[in-house]
């Protein structure tokens, strides 16, 4: 996989930087695994919006994936590369000897034709599914669960990957793209490899239209507006926020302010703590 460049012909083409699709092997979706989808546009069942900066964007039809992994033993070929548009991610269509089809997490550097399987005997193959017992110290893994049988939930974003540190008893340590290591039990399933098309965070946009293609709303500086608006607001031109750091909307500090329970029970389960990224690394804008 590769990215796109483009002359500056327009304003919007100076600054695009696009994947290129070539690992795309299809246009269309699996007609039996794709549901259409209501959009709800940041509002809840009230109607009230509860989620700012949502709304219009192309329609999209969700592509039913299996996180669950759980046909063991039965062998499946991949059909063909997809698209997604509610991820990053691309898909793998699996082919399974019985005759069902499933969707899952295409790997990097998984090819059409290629077998895959799903199982605690399962070869130590990318794309194949093991429980985190039978995988070995310093595999890169990913869709790993948190709970046995419930699905991936942990490192299913594009070019993400875990590692398996330890193993001690009932769990096993992983080490999280966030270089958070957390605990897990050595039940839980997750597939071999890296999440492919790891390209996508050298992409960029080009212009405010193409985001809202994508269902995003234009975001306006709080500093821009009025006090009864948000918090930073008000004041004689280019004014300061007034405060001893920023605040989101409704009062509570921004960028920077740990929001994770203290008490948490999963808080066992963390060996170490990821990172903390500074303000000046994130680059983050006045909310």
């Amino acid at each position: 996989m590769a990215i796109r460049t483009f002359r500056p012909y327009t304003p919007g083409t100076r600054t695009r930087v696009v994947t290129d699709f070539n690992e795309v092997t299809s246009r269309k979706p699996e007609r039996s695994l794709v549901v259409s989808k209501h959009r709800r546009k940041g509002r809840n069942n009230r109607g009230v919006i509860t989620c700012r900066h949502r709304g219009g964007g192309h329609k999209q039809l969700y592509r039913i994936v299996d996180f669950r992994r759980n046909k063991h033993g039965i062998t499946a070929k991949v059909a063909a590369i997809h698209y997604d548009p509610h991820r990053n991610a691309r898909l793998a269509l699996l082919f399974y000897s019985d005759g069902e089809k499933r969707y899952i997490l295409a790997p990097a550097g998984i090819a059409i034709g290629q077998e895959v399987i799903s199982g605690s005997d399962a070869p130590i193959e990318v794309g194949n599914a093991l429980p985190l017992s039978s995988i070995p110290l310093g595999s890169s893994v990913h869709c790993v669960e948190l709970h046995p049988g419930r699905g991936g939930q942990m490192v299913r974003t594009a070019g993400a990957s875990a590692q398996v540190v330890a193993k001690e008893g009932d769990y096993v340590a992983l080490k999280l793209p966030s270089t958070e290591v957390r605990l897990v039990r050595k039940e839980c399933y997750a597939t071999l490899g890296e999440v492919g098309n790891s390209e996508i965070r050298n992409t960029s946009l080009g212009k405010a239209g193409r985001r809202r293609w994508l269902g995003r709303r234009p975001q306006v500086r709080g500093s821009v507006m009025n006090p009864c608006d948000h918090p930073h607001g008000g004041g004689e031109g280019k004014a300061p926020i007034g405060r001893a750091g920023p605040v989101t909307p409704w009062g509570k500090a921004a960028l920077g302010l740990k929001t994770r329970k203290k008490n948490k029970p999963s808080n066992r389960f963390v060996l170490r703590k990821r990172r903390r990224v500074s303000k000046r690394s994130r680059g983050g804008r006045d909310s």
